[in-house]
């Protein structure tokens, strides 16, 4: 097949290998070719292989600004500070990325920098994958309009999520965030139960909007908001970390008894109950699994309460946990919910969310009067990116290997458990794991500095990961689902390194399990996972070691 190199003499000449002969371009036929919408070289030599605009522009040199940069990062970033609200945050404030490109489970910087991407949810097929821009190309090539009219690509979706579900949620709402579908979810609840009161998680985030900070402690906690009288937050069933441990007898039952009194306590001051809402697994709460019997019974609370069950998928669905496509099936085929939200990772990082509920709330909201109507939520091009990400999953077992790789990675881990003693806590399944960092084993004292210290050192080593929990100091573990057991391996070791150094720097003393206690740890950790009962038990338990005198962190 003929192909086409860069001659490095000269900007944007392209040598056909064929016949030598050579076509130069320069930087305004590059923007043509983009403004055309074409993506390709213009008058290309005859017979050589059409090269993408951004497969060539990244061959002709390691840094190529001129092309793909309209500001060096000084700029941008003095740029932002004056035209981007300062409550916008970015990761490493102290010394952001500028990131110009990705592909598959990498980023890369406007230096050409390769960068393991363990943050990103939201890519979750894989950056820039090309069968989801196939599809975005090809569908807004032919229509891209609003939902107001007819066309297959929103039935055919709709139709294939609601396979994915249990039999009653069958009924779908498109829209374009995470926090739309929230703010839609608890429309839905409030119009069928005519009521507005709302229990919620602590810790819990669901969206932006001013009705999800009401009901997201993670949020109206740092600013100025007081808690809304019709918002009531139960505990976190965290058997880690929270009121309730894993030494507890029926810590399900004692988390799901605290959602009981709160209803019993909103009934005596005249109140009702519209929704509980909760994520299936918390994410910005610390990557908390409830213990299993936990939704069930707060189901049954809640349903006897009047109210409707709300499940936040946003972060943990489309097959993340390996083993089921939605994060809540693992808790058994008894639990169904009544309303599911989805997003981030649903549109690979175009804007797409959806609401799933039954046909008798769908009927109660359609009842009421008012329409619902999303400008772009539905639309053709968002549902092809979506069928495409549906394809990708299953074509490519991106569920099968979240379970080989997250077994593997939180073996890894466990055995990184044993060895120092700032870990505390390793807890997840599938590609969704957080470790949980502390100071004191017995205390279990936040480990926050520590945290923000080794995802800076991450970044140096070119691995990107956050740290989020009520203290911040769990690191998390949500890569795409092209993750590799090569990049946990990699991953693993560098926080190995970076951990014996900060151990050795700090003073903190590290006593390693014996022998035996480790075989049990990694065997344990091995066969968790297809041991949902197990899971959760391992998932409590933490080894037993001390922590000498610690010294201040510098991040």
């Amino acid at each position: 097949m003929p192909s086409l190199t860069y001659n490095r003499g000269h900007l944007g000449e392209l040598k056909n290998n064929n016949n030598n002969s050579t076509t130069t371009k320069t930087k305004g036929e590059l923007s043509l070719a983009q403004s055309a919408g074409t993506g390709k070289w213009p008058d290309l030599p005859a017979g050589a292989s059409a090269r993408t605009l951004r497969e060539t522009t990244w061959s002709i040199c390691r840094r190529p600004r001129t092309m793909t940069e309209l500001y060096s990062k000084a700029e941008t970033v003095l740029l932002r500070k004056k035209y981007i609200g300062p409550s916008c945050k970015v990761f490493f404030n102290k010394d952001p990325l500028k990131i110009v490109r990705a592909r598959g489970q990498y980023m890369f910087d406007e230096n050409g920098g390769q960068y393991l991407d363990c943050i990103n949810n939201v890519a979750h097929v894989g950056h820039s994958h090309p069968e989801v821009i196939k599809a975005a190309v090809k569908q807004m090539e032919l229509l891209n309009t609003n939902s107001r009219f007819l066309h297959d690509s929103i039935v055919e979706y709709a139709k294939r999520l609601s396979e994915t579900l249990p039999e009653k949620l069958s009924v779908c709402y498109f829209a374009n965030s995470g926090s739309e579908a929230n703010d839609l979810a608890l429309r839905l609840a409030r119009q069928y139960r005519d009521h507005q009161d709302v229990i919620t998680l602590d810790h819990a985030y669901h969206g932006h909007v001013s009705s999800l900070i009401e009901i997201s402690p993670y949020k109206f906690r740092k600013g100025k908001d007081v808690k809304k009288e019709f918002v009531h937050v139960a505990p976190t069933p965290d058997i880690y970390r929270g009121k309730y441990r894993e030494d507890h007898p029926d810590p399900a039952s004692a988390y799901a008894d605290e959602v009981k009194k709160i209803i019993e306590e909103a009934h005596k001051g005249g109140r009702k109950i519209a929704a509980f809402i909760a994520e299936s697994m918390q994410s910005c709460g610390g990557q908390v699994i409830p213990p299993a019997g936990y939704f069930q019974k707060v189901a049954e609370y809640v349903h006897k309460a009047g109210g409707v069950l709300i499940v936040d998928e946003v972060q943990v669905g489309f097959g993340r946990i390996g083993e089921h496509f939605w994060s809540f099936q693992m808790y058994g085929e008894d639990f169904v919910p009544d309303i599911v939200t989805m997003g981030k990772p649903m549109g690979n990082g175009h804007p797409l969310s959806c609401v799933v509920t039954t046909q008798e709330i769908a009927e109660a909201f359609s009842a009421s009067g008012m329409e619902y109507f999303n400008t772009y939520g539905g639309n053709p091009v968002s549902c092809a990116i979506g069928l495409a990400v549906l394809d990708v999953i299953e074509k490519e077992d991106l569920r099968g290997n979240a379970t080989r790789v997250g077994n593997y990675l939180i073996e890894l881990l466990n055995k990184q458990k044993a060895k120092h003693s700032l870990i505390g806590d390793i807890r997840g399944i599938g590609l969704f794991i957080g470790i949980d960092l502390v100071k004191d084993h017995q205390k279990r004292t936040p480990a926050t500095a520590e945290a923000q210290h080794i995802i800076y050192k991450m970044k140096e080593q070119r691995i990107l990961l956050s740290a989020d929990g009520p203290h911040r100091n769990v690191l998390k573990l949500k890569p795409p689902m092209c993750f590799t057991k090569e990049d946990a391996k990699f991953m693993v070791e560098q926080l190995d390194k970076i951990l014996t150094v900060l151990e050795e720097a700090t003073g903190t003393r590290t006593e390693k399990l014996n022998e035996a206690e480790v075989s049990s740890d990694s065997a344990s950790a091995s066969t968790s996972q297809t041991d949902e009962n197990a899971s959760r038990k391992r998932n409590g338990l933490y080894a037993e070691k001390r922590a000498g005198p610690g010294k201040r962190i510098k991040t």
